[in-house]
Order: structure tokens, then C-alpha cells, then sequence
């Protein structure tokens, strides 16, 4: 992962609002969830979980899918997944703790 995107979206993220909305898309699981159901679990006016959707779709860390008249919206996991990995992947090689040699083992 590039350093940039990363960067990206982890900024993303640093809204408290738009990681409630990333969380409760991660616990919702691969069925996602409508816009009216996040706007009523995040208590918050459609024109603002519309705008908070966009950065996170901007990044890569969501999308929506249309099924009838209904927005759903997902966690991209993949995407999730790359991000989370970038943080971990190099934890502790240049310390030479534990956690790096258990990691090499």
C-alpha cells in the first residue's frame, strides 16, 4: 500500500463521525446497511451522513450498491484489510523485540 493512501484514509477516519459510520458498517458485516438505517443508528441529518459517506467512499473504505429504491452501503474489506495490514506488517522490525522475531518465526 502507498503510503499516501494510507495516509488518506486514515485522515478519513480521524472524524468521529465517520468511524462510527466505518464501524458500524465493519460489525454489520457483508450485508451492509441502508442510509436510513446508519442515519438513524448515527443520529444525524441525511445531508450530513451524505456528505460523511462521500470521504469514506472517496478513500476506497466503502461503497453503496442500489437494490430498488434503497442505498446500501458496505465496508470495503479489502480495502480494510490493506490498511490494517500496512500498519502491522512492519511492527517492531527495526527494535528487535519479540514481537518482531515471533512475527520472522
Amino acid at each position: 500500500m502507498k503510503l499516501e493512501i494510507a495516509a488518506q484514509q486514515l485522515a478519513s477516519l480521524g472524524n468521529p463521525i465517520r468511524l462510527k459510520l466505518f464501524r458500524a458498517l465493519v460489525r454489520a458485516g457483508h450485508d451492509g446497511l441502508s442510509c436510513g438505517i446508519l442515519q438513524e443508528k448515527l443520529g444525524i441529518a441525511a445531508s450530513t451522513l451524505s456528505h460523511h459517506i462521500k470521504q469514506l467512499m472517496e478513500t476506497g473504505l466503502i461503497y453503496q450498491e442500489r437494490q430498488g429504491t434503497t442505498l446500501i452501503c458496505h465496508a470495503n474489506y479489502p480495502s480494510m484489510d490493506k490498511l490494517v495490514g500496512y500498519l502491522v506488517d512492519e511492527c517492531c522490525q527495526d527494535a528487535g523485540c519479540s514481537t518482531a522475531k515471533e512475527k520472522a518465526a
